[in-house]
């Protein structure tokens, strides 16, 4: 090459988007808690609740000695040890309205679908007013991924939830969802997901006909990651909300730590393989927050705080900067232009989007 086109070719990629150039995410997962608060993330067990009887099970004894310190550090360790152990010296962590660092959603509702949407769609759209809301017309990120050249047939959602296949409109999206107790429904099943197919219908319906255990939920979509290696994964928990709509705050804080070490082991398997090892960005954040005191197992548009939620981000493309504690504000309606901004794409579905984050990218 000569001297003239060597330096034309320097100029050019001088001016190429840092992304073009050095985004390093090939794949990405998104990862959704329901209605778990930031306090406890941030804080850890709330020793108002861990100590009030009626927000306790009789074998409560137990679980405080599993959850509770009086030392702050110690105390959200013991409950989110992935999120505390890794994504706090690896990736970053935002919410903590103790330093000033906030993360709301912008819907007027404060609860499950409107928030489902409009992390998904990155519009707060008012119409959608209901869980029982019919199928979303709108497109969500993981509709507009699979539409994506190299995607298409590599994106999945598994999720405890019936209802996200009204979210994500499973009719139109075009892409596996298998959400509530669903069985998986594929040719040649492995000898896993015949066994957590019987399973599941045996399993009792703790929290409804249409809410399945996240452990179920969990493994069906990590066996799925084995056999099929999505490049773009969702899983959605459901526990933490269900629990606290009951009252079992012990439960609540169990379920956070399940949920926690369920990520944790699905970071080391992706980190384990070629396929994902430093490739793979993991999003992860809620749909809403909850009240606080003896409100805490509600939410909606009239219970304060429920607008309050937290985001956490571990990958290739995001400074390890852990918890973020600049006054800062970020709003759920920029996650998925996020999401697909470390996919190297500009999310478009007729509507006003939220912008990315900036943050999150060495290079935005």
């Amino acid at each position: 090459m000569g001297k003239e086109k060597l330096f034309l070719w320097f100029v050019l990629l001088a001016f190429l988007p840092a992304a073009a150039q050095e985004r390093k995410t090939k794949n990405i997962v998104l990862i959704t808690f329901d209605g778990y608060r930031w306090n406890e993330l941030f804080n850890g067990a709330d020793s108002a609740l861990l100590f009030d009887g009626r927000f306790n099970t009789q074998d409560s004894s137990w679980r405080i000695r599993r959850h509770w310190s009086s030392e702050k550090t110690e105390r959200k360790r013991k409950l989110m040890p992935f999120f505390w152990s890794e994504i706090a010296r690896k990736g970053q962590l935002y919410g903590n309205r103790q330093e000033g660092n906030k993360v709301d959603v912008t819907n007027r509702y404060w609860f499950s679908y409107p928030g489902y949407n409009e992390l998904l769609t990155g519009y707060p759209d008012s119409a959608i007013n209901s869980n029982a809301y019919p199928p979303n017309p709108h497109v969500t990120i993981l509709e507009f991924l699979n539409r994506q050249e190299g995607l298409k047939g590599k994106v999945a959602s598994f999720a405890s939830w019936d209802t996200f296949r009204k979210i994500l409109n499973a009719e139109r999206a075009g892409f596996p969802i298998n959400a509530g107790f669903q069985r998986i429904a594929e040719e040649e099943p492995s000898e896993v997901q015949q066994v957590l197919n019987e399973l599941q219908y045996w399993l009792p319906k703790e929290y409804g006909s249409g809410q399945r255990q996240d452990a179920m939920t969990y493994v069906l979509a990590r066996e799925y990651v084995k056999k099929h290696q999505p490049r773009v994964l969702h899983l959605g928990f459901i526990e933490t909300d269900a629990l606290a709509h009951s009252g079992k705050y012990d439960f609540y804080l169990d379920a956070a730590n399940y949920n926690d070490q369920m990520i944790g082991d699905l970071w080391t398997y992706m980190q384990s393989i070629p396929f994902y090892k430093d490739q793979t960005t993991f999003i992860i954040t809620t749909d809403h927050g909850r009240g606080r005191g003896t409100n805490w197992q509600h939410h909606f548009s009239t219970v304060p705080h429920s607008n309050e939620i937290f985001l956490a981000v571990i990958g290739p493309d995001t400074p390890p900067e852990g918890e973020m504690k600049t006054n800062n504000h970020l709003y759920q309606q920029q996650i998925a232009q996020t999401m697909a901004a470390l996919m190297g794409f500009k999310f478009e579905n007729g509507l006003p989007v939220g912008e990315k984050i900036s943050t999150i990218f060495f290079n935005p």
